[in-house]
């Protein structure tokens, strides 16, 4: 039997079960969600909970059995409580790892020897404007050549820096005092014939989710901007082994979502009254305005892409697994990558090459080769192309917005033509319908409540600028465990069924960011016209640990095009 609960009793359990959907602002739009969520504020879990959170998750129990689960969640709800007071650092990743390699995938190639930058006959600008705009190969050249030295060039950037921030609002903090040591220790070395490769001197800013020793590191967001974590990224260390000069630690929306962080919108070099996209938004600006030479971004589900695309640079999201998020914001321990973002492909390369591989400290870092060459024959790259993404019709209702989906088009078309001219064979491509990750979206924002469970639940949250991470964590409060256990098989399904989708295709253009974030397969953005003065991109993308055949194309399109060259007036 059912233990009888007074009106006068179910009234008040009523009243703080909706006093607490209210506290954080779901009224009746919650999704399917747990009953622990939904009692975390009240004294005891009650048979009126479960009532209400069978509702609200679709189910329907028999009477006889509520009792007993009052009993064991009341029990179960201790083991949360102990959970949490163990205080768990943002740094403790799950002891699962999500491996993006589905059964059956094609064995690991075997490594070549690397053959990283292609020579390249530069001289000095004659201008310092013009020098800061130059792509990592060109800088390389000049100080290698000894044209430049490093702490000029670290001079140079500084300035800009600080003359064009306060206008694109990029940085966080300057790493000045840092980046002058780096910079004469670089030229100490060159000077004495010890010249590391083609990142040795050249100065570069880090999107300020990567930890930095002795800096702040915000990650954009009111609750940690006094946060300095005592570590060195993976990224940063291999960084500054290879040479590279830190001048700044770049903007990032807060918590990893959008342009807006505590200090206000980063905005697009090309429009200032544009914000400049995604969270890697300092990086994408800075590169895009020739503050740094290259920077280093972070993606879950497009943020290196879309501030690269926006901000008319290069950017290259690795497969997952290539590179180290050891000393890295987690947002997602299943779907967070970090890559470059540069003004040419042969800069990711170069990029890539100097921070790819495992660290003893992330374990979802793969153990595999990255065998860029530069003189690679690229007819052999087997290449394809999403046709729906070239043929589709605008649903522009204005017609304004019909005249630029028609230049899109033809820019689109353009970049087509130029593949074709270089000798490349476009092989038609189109993936199943069963190929979506539609259903899939919460499973970040589950992950990431986790990560900051603690702001949560302390309200901390609250004081962020950016109103929609704090939303976004707590409604994912209310999914179930079986529901995100589920929602990872069907991935299991996407990623296997997208393979088989691409067993004949080393790399194709056009396609879905939000698929390949799931699935873990690598991508680009490349510069490829413009429309009312501002950049467009252009995606590449690859098959699994297929970066350097990606690369490889999106190079030839820019040694035959000069976008990618274009920049901004400041």
């Amino acid at each position: 039997m059912t233990k009888k609960v007074s009106s006068k009793k179910l009234a008040m359990n009523r009243r703080k079960f909706m006093a607490y959907f209210s506290s954080i602002g779901l009224g009746a739009t919650l999704l399917p969600g747990t009953l622990v969520a939904v009692a975390q504020d009240a004294d005891e879990i009650t048979v009126d909970m479960v009532i209400a959170a069978e509702k609200i998750a679709g189910l329907s129990f028999p009477e006889d059995m509520r009792e007993r689960f009052v009993r064991d969640l009341n029990r179960l709800r201790t083991n949360y409580q102990n959970i949490r007071a163990m205080k768990l650092d943002a740094s403790v990743a799950p002891c699962f790892v999500f491996n993006p390699v589905p059964p059956g995938f094609e064995e690991i190639e075997p490594e070549r020897n690397p053959s990283i930058t292609s020579s390249v006959s530069v001289t000095m600008p004659n201008t310092e404007e013009e020098l800061a705009f130059l792509s990592v190969t060109y800088l390389s050249a000049l100080i290698k050549t000894r044209q430049v030295t490093s702490t000029d060039l670290t001079k140079i950037y500084l300035s800009r820096l600080k003359q064009y921030d306060p206008k694109l609002k990029c940085v966080i903090t300057l790493t000045e005092k840092l980046a002058l040591e780096q910079a004469s220790k670089a030229d100490e070395e060159i000077s004495a014939g010890n010249y590391k490769g083609p990142l040795h001197g050249i100065p570069w800013g880090v999107k300020d989710l990567i930890a930095v020793k002795g800096y702040r590191t915000t990650w954009g967001a009111e609750p940690y901007k006094n946060q300095v974590i005592d570590t060195d990224a993976t990224v940063y260390k291999r960084l500054t082994n290879a040479g590279a000069v830190l001048v700044a630690k770049l903007t990032s929306g807060g918590l990893a979502t959008g342009d807006t962080w505590f200090g206000g919108k980063t905005r697009n070099p090309w429009n200032t009254e544009q914000g400049s996209g995604g969270s890697s938004a300092g990086p994408g600006s800075a590169t895009a305005a020739g503050l740094v030479g290259f920077s280093i971004g972070t993606e879950t589900q497009g943020s290196i892409i879309s501030p690269s695309s926006r901000c008319g640079v290069t950017g290259l999201r690795p497969t997952f697994g290539m590179v180290s998020r050891h000393g890295v914001m987690p947002l997602s321990w299943t779907m967070d990558k970090v890559g470059p973002i540069c003004r040419s492909a042969e800069d990711c390369a170069i990029v890539l090459n100097a921070i790819y591989g495992p660290d003893g400290y992330d374990t979802a870092v793969v153990n595999r080769p990255f065998n860029w060459h530069p003189a690679d024959d690229l007819t052999k790259i087997r290449v394809g192309y999403v046709k729906s993404s070239f043929e589709r019709e605008s649903r522009a209702q204005t017609d304004e917005g019909r005249r630029r989906a028609g230049e899109q088009r033809q820019i689109d078309n353009s970049a087509i033509e130029v593949f074709r001219s270089l000798g490349i064979e476009l092989i038609p491509l189109e993936f199943p319908q069963s190929i979506s990750a539609g259903n899939l979206g919460f499973v970040l924002h589950i992950e990431g409540a986790a990560v900051f469970d603690d702001i949560v639940r302390s309200g901390e949250i609250d004081s962020m600028s950016n109103s929609n991470r704090p939303y976004r964590f707590r409604v994912r409060r209310f999914t179930p465990g079986v529901e995100y256990i589920q929602a990872n098989r069907v991935r299991t399904i996407l990623m296997q069924d997208f393979s088989k989708a691409l067993k004949d295709i080393d790399v194709y253009i056009g396609g879905s960011t939000s698929i390949t974030n799931h699935t873990g397969h690598p991508a680009m953005t490349i510069p490829h016209g413009f429309i009312n003065g501002l950049p467009t991109g252009l995606r590449i993308n690859g098959n699994l640990f297929k970066d350097a055949e990606m690369i490889t194309v999106a190079r030839a399109f820019q040694n035959a095009t000069d976008h990618h060259t274009k920049h901004p007036a400041l």
